[in-house]
């Protein structure tokens, strides 16, 4: 049985640009996802603040997703006090869409593999699967307790949404070589950064003067 599915992609988005956006429709096509809630992180446990506010990364994403279909922004993380963790948030989620809707959280290969840093990370799949998003050829060095974890939860693509929670995916996503840290980089050096995120994005940013070096 295929149950009606909710994906969740968290991150700082900092700022967003098409690797995250497209990554997010890669995923809703693979897996059969309904929507996708790109969920901004205010404070992220492990990665330092980021020097742009939440209120700044929140309205690039409503600017990225606006007129995309199955596309939206959940903004749980910015409206609850401290560190934004990922628990919580599935928690909440949860309790609001009951027992029967499949929930997906995604994530890059790259979390996946400090996974076990993470706050009560052993209970993320008590509220939701997980699909890990890496690149070709996909494979993944992780220590061995992830690699027991994965042993033990790990479903082929096609048989993820045949459980509302509990279960891990790895999907194989099409290499687009961009990053938050190299625009961020890129647009403090004066480069031009268009192509790499939304236009209203970029717009946004030059009007706001992110990421702008302080002379």
């Amino acid at each position: 049985m295929t149950h009606p599915a909710v994906g969740v992609l968290g991150g700082t988005f900092n700022p967003v640009h098409v690797g995250h956006l497209r990554g997010a429709l890669d995923c809703r096509d693979m897996l059969g996802l309904s929507t996708i809630r790109l969920m901004p992180a205010a404070l992220p446990p492990l990665k330092a603040t980021p020097g742009v506010s939440a209120a700044h990364r929140a309205t690039m994403l409503d600017l990225a997703v606006a007129g995309t279909e199955g596309l939206s922004v959940d903004r749980r993380e910015l409206d609850r006090e401290g560190l934004s963790y990922t628990v919580a948030s599935l928690r909440e989620l949860r309790q609001e869409l009951g027992a029967d809707v499949a929930i997906v959280f995604i994530m890059g290969a790259d979390s996946l593999q400090r996974l076990n840093r993470w706050h009560d990370w052993r209970i993320l799949l008590e509220f939701a699967s997980i699909a890990v998003l890496s690149r070709p050829p996909g494979d993944l060095q992780l220590p061995l307790e992830l690699q027991r974890w994965l042993e033990e939860h790990e479903v082929p693509p096609s048989q993820l949404l045949k459980q509302t929670r509990g279960a891990v995916s790895r999907l194989v996503q099409p290499g687009l070589d961009v990053s938050s840290s190299a625009l961020r980089l890129g647009i403090e050096g004066g480069r031009n950064v268009r192509y790499l995120l939304p236009d209203p994005v970029l717009e946004y940013i030059n009007e706001q003067g992110l990421y702008r070096s302080i002379k």
